[in-house]
């Protein structure tokens, strides 16, 4: 065994037994919570804030919109899904992007597409130029869902991570309450200024946050890729509570590069391909070694599932859905909606604080076993409302109800762990283009529930619809439990080991020990 593997094994070996159970966890010195890493990261989720107003608003301005400008109902989901479809090219891109040019000047980049798209659809003169601006802001969200928690992950120690990097989550579905909001007050204006001023609002925040990014540190474990170990070092000190903690991780982050430890220069040579993330993309897709090919495998599962489970197209389709139990009047329509999305943002908030405590894997089973249930509550109060002949109170009042449950199942773990798992388990190389490539993979599968549901609960009604649902999420209730090992706690730099090795404990300790034994 040479030197550099006996050191790395030692290390293993002494956290492991700290741990008592064979788990890498990190011992830094000091683990209290950092103020400026949580300043960083909630500037940070602002870009995800607008992206989740941008979503939440359509759904009742769809209303206004229809009415004002006589869409059909094709072209509602046209524009419903049309964020999400020009979101694919933006996440294919973003990852590449953050690797070549920086996490914080990515983040300043979404917010001023961003801004244009809100400009184009509050001027929203016809229905093309609400398409074009939809399709703008749309690329802004490739970008924003791919970034924030990548941004996030990086500036967080293991100890908060999981609450850090869930605030992204926190902030989408805070945007999507004010957008909400947003349709109950704005309703109320004149029609065609009403929904106008619904699409305009986040040109605000996305103004303010580009230039609150220019104020901001940027990622270290980019500024290590690109060989500004210095400049790294700076930002570890301020978003770490010691000396000791900052210097640990950028010795942790430095291994990860391939860059020697032990250097002490505040400048390093690193390969030109190597800084802007070259061959991230052959890595992952076309030959990925075993723990790779499981990180990609785990990263694109968790994001397919959280959208095939309906969530989404619940979110835009509310007003319709709510509808189609017999609520007429729209005012009550958008005030139901408020009441989904409170509920909403209060189970996100309180899933922040069980990551690092509960665990991501528990919260993913909690999580799809609720909405498994709920979803079925919810098919079979559909399906009494729809055959009935006469109004059915109860079932009415059981439908908003079990919608809300579903909401809040699916935000207390679906929703946030998501976009933590999948922006930690990546190894340092791959993580921008990886969480990519699982965007892609959400966003793709976004379009395709949301443009498609209208078309199929007209065919199997809407109560069929919650039942296909329901079936889904078993099968992703499986995934989670047979493939997913539990990331808490764990560094950044320990995850392709991670998924590499079994996770039944007892072996994990027999490895630990013979490697101690062997060293």
């Amino acid at each position: 065994m040479c030197p550099g593997q006996e050191r790395n094994v030692q290390c293993h070996c002494q956290r492991a037994m700290k741990d008592g159970s064979g788990q890498n966890n990190e011992d830094y010195s000091d683990t209290k919570f950092n103020n400026y890493a949580c300043a960083c990261v909630v500037a940070a989720s602002i870009i995800s804030a607008i992206f989740g107003y941008s979503t939440g608003v359509m759904a009742g301005a769809l209303l206004f919109i229809k009415e004002e400008l006589g869409i059909s109902d094709i072209q509602v989901q046209m524009l419903a899904g049309i964020l999400n479809a020009c979101a694919l090219p933006g996440s294919l891109v973003a990852g590449r992007t953050s690797d070549m040019i920086g996490r914080r000047n990515t983040i300043i980049l979404s917010s001023i597409i961003f801004l244009l798209g809100s400009i184009l659809m509050g001027y929203g003169p016809n229905y093309s130029a609400l398409m074009a601006g939809r399709c703008t802001a749309g690329i802004g969200a490739g970008f924003a869902l791919m970034i924030a928690p990548v941004y996030s992950a990086e500036i967080s120690s293991p100890s908060y991570r999981g609450f850090l990097t869930a605030l992204p989550d926190v902030s989408i579905n805070l945007g999507l309450l004010f957008g909400y909001v947003s349709n109950y007050f704005f309703g109320r204006l004149p029609l065609p200024l009403g929904w106008r001023m619904m699409l305009l609002v986040p040109a605000i925040p996305s103004l303010a946050l580009a230039i609150l990014m220019l104020k901001l540190v940027e990622s270290p474990r980019w500024l290590v890729m690109q060989g500004r170990i210095g400049e790294a070092r700076e930002v570890l000190l301020r978003v770490s509570n010691t000396k000791q903690e900052a210097e640990q991780r950028l010795q942790e982050i430095k291994a990860a590069a391939g860059i020697d430890p032990r250097s002490t220069e505040d400048i390093v040579q690193v390969p030109k391909r190597s800084r802007s993330g070259g061959g991230a993309l052959h890595e992952l897709l076309c030959k990925p070694s075993p723990p790779v090919r499981r990180i990609l495998i785990a990263a694109t599962g968790v994001h397919l599932f959280q959208q095939l489970i309906g969530i989404e197209a619940i979110f835009m389709y509310t007003p319709r859905i709510f509808e189609r139990t017999g609520i007429t009047d729209k005012s009550v329509l958008l005030l139901a909606t408020v009441g989904m999305g409170i509920s909403d943002a209060v189970f996100v908030l309180i899933s922040t604080f069980l990551l690092d405590r509960v665990g991501r894997r528990i919260l993913l089973l909690v999580s799809s076993g609720g909405v498994a249930v709920s979803l079925l509550g919810l098919g079979a109060c559909m399906r009494i409302v729809e055959h009935s002949d006469y109004k059915v109170s109860w079932a009415i009042s059981f439908t908003i109800v079990f919608t809300y449950i579903y909401v809040a199942f699916t935000a207390i773990g679906l929703g946030p762990v998501t976009w933590v798992y999948s922006s930690e388990i990546f190894p340092l190389r791959l993580r921008a283009q990886g969480l990519g490539v699982g965007v892609t993979v959400n966003r793709f599968t976004n379009v395709v529930v949301v443009t498609s549901f209208i078309s199929i609960y007209t065919k199997i009604t809407m109560a069929g619809i919650f039942f296909m649902y329901s079936a889904i999420t078993v099968l992703a209730w499986c995934f989670y439990y047979s493939f997913l090992p539990e990331t808490k706690g764990r560094s950044l730099e320990d995850m392709e080991s991670i998924f590499g090795k079994n996770n039944d404990n007892d072996n994990n300790n027999k490895q630990v020990n013979n490697a101690y034994n062997n060293a």
